[in-house]
């Protein structure tokens, strides 16, 4: 699989945009003329040393300097044409890139002076040969994505691309799917009477023809938005505690809710304005006090849902979307998704304590955890209980348990023998010479 990947290094070093130092200017020549395009001893010295960089296992292949030659030789071939065919750059959204490039590459410096001095060229003189570089990368990019946008391959080809790299393919890691239920320890009966007091003291000065923003920067106990007014901004659909969006969703523009319930406390919430999919809503909170919980009875929910899922009774992923209080996994009848790729399954190695532990206890199929108490880095305490769905052994990829994946490998790969032959034919559109390197 490491020559599969090594056979694609080339487009990479498309994607490289340097600026040569000053130090290379000592003494350049010209190795290489594509048309009407140049390439120098520098800019070969450092696509080289780049190359190294990134790919290690490259560092003592005596030809790379030779291999890197052609690269650039192709990345000038393919800007011709690019110039020529490609539809135009966005100037606005070039302008942005440019400015997070110069903002990394000043982050390298302590200073503006340092920088100038370390490139022997001034920062506006740096801005306008990055901003040519980058525009150039997207018009190779742009041109490159036109022509290999129809590329496809069949079922045939997948299997034909597996037989012929069966023992190269990578190894996926073992993985597990697990579904979870999250609780947060309930409050007690004294702190809900107390801050329900308080909301409904908060609301009838509301009715008294008070200022909606201004009782929010007195009252409201949400230090992310009292400040503001209790302003929130706008938040998409599936981004709130389901109660809060639905009595939210529920307003008309400028109206203000009744009392809601959130595990976060008591709100009162106004709608400001609505779009198709969001809503700008400004609310004050009156939140519950947990130094004192019961978690005893959080346990015994739990407890409780996972005997009934366990009994056949209920399914757990209606039992999560009935009272698991992560809205996320929720709406997904538990399922957790990796933060990495958003799929279901994902590698046991990357799971981290005490969630690892809890599912290495869960043996087949359906297991479900007993009730356990974690601790996040941020964030308050909770209580949870895990499903495993599905345990995915290490193995080969191959196409009757990763399909998808193998067919994405064809696909990229025959993508990768379309460009180079598309290269192929502009090369001999142009005029080539190579001097000794």
């Amino acid at each position: 699989m490491k020559k599969l990947m090594v056979s694609v290094y080339t487009l990479l070093l498309l994607c490289m945009v340097g600026l040569s130092p000053a130090s290379a200017k000592t003494v350049d020549r010209i190795v290489a003329v594509a048309g009407n395009e140049v390439v120098f001893s520098s800019e070969l010295d450092e696509r080289v040393m780049m190359t190294r960089m990134q790919f290690p296992e490259l560092k003592n292949d005596r030809n790379l300097r030779g291999k890197v030659l052609n690269s650039i030789i192709d990345q000038k071939v393919i800007l011709a044409k690019a110039r020529i065919d490609s539809t135009g750059i966005d100037e606005g959204a070039l302008d942005g890139l440019v400015a997070e490039r110069m903002k990394l590459l000043a982050s390298r410096f302590s200073s503006k002076e340092e920088m100038e001095s370390r490139f022997g060229k001034s920062t506006l003189m740096i801005r306008r040969e990055l901003r040519q570089e980058i525009k150039n990368q997207q018009l190779v990019e742009s041109l490159r994505r036109k022509k290999l946008s129809g590329v496809s391959v069949t079922h045939e080809e997948t299997m034909a691309f597996y037989d012929a790299n069966k023992e190269r393919l990578p190894v996926v890691p073992e993985g597990v799917s697990v579904s979870q239920i999250l609780r947060y320890p309930d409050v007690t009966a004294e702190s809900r009477v107390r801050a329900k007091a308080m909301i409904e003291n908060v609301q009838a000065e509301l009715k008294g023809g008070a200022d909606f923003a201004a009782l929010a920067k007195k009252y409201s106990q949400d230090p992310g938005s009292a400040p503001a007014g209790g302003d929130l901004g706008f938040v998409q659909r599936g981004e709130l505690i389901q109660s809060f969006e639905d009595a939210a969703y529920a307003l008309k523009e400028g109206q203000v809710s009744g009392i809601v319930e959130t595990r976060y406390g008591f709100h009162l919430i106004q709608l400001l304005n609505r779009e198709v999919n969001s809503l700008h809503v400004r609310h004050i909170l009156i939140g519950f006090d947990r130094s004192k919980s019961d978690e005893a009875g959080t346990i015994s929910l739990l407890r409780s849902i996972r005997s009934d899922v366990l009994s056949g009774k209920a399914s757990f992923a209606d039992m999560a979307r009935k009272y698991s209080e992560d809205p996320v996994s929720a709406k997904l009848g538990g399922a957790v998704l990796s933060s990495a790729s958003m799929k279901t399954v994902f590698p046991l190695s990357t799971l981290r304590s005490p969630l690892k532990e809890i599912i290495a206890t869960l043996k087949k199929r359906g297991d479900i955890s007993e009730p356990v108490k974690i601790e996040p880095p941020q964030g308050e305490p909770f209580y949870a209980i895990f499903q495993l769905n599905e345990k995915i052994s290490a193995h080969r990829l191959n196409p009757s348990q990763d399909y998808v994946q193998l067919e994405s490998l064809a696909l990229e790969n025959k993508k990768q023998q379309v460009y180079e032959a598309w290269v192929q034919e502009l090369r001999r559109e142009i005029t080539i010479r190579k001097s000794d390197i």
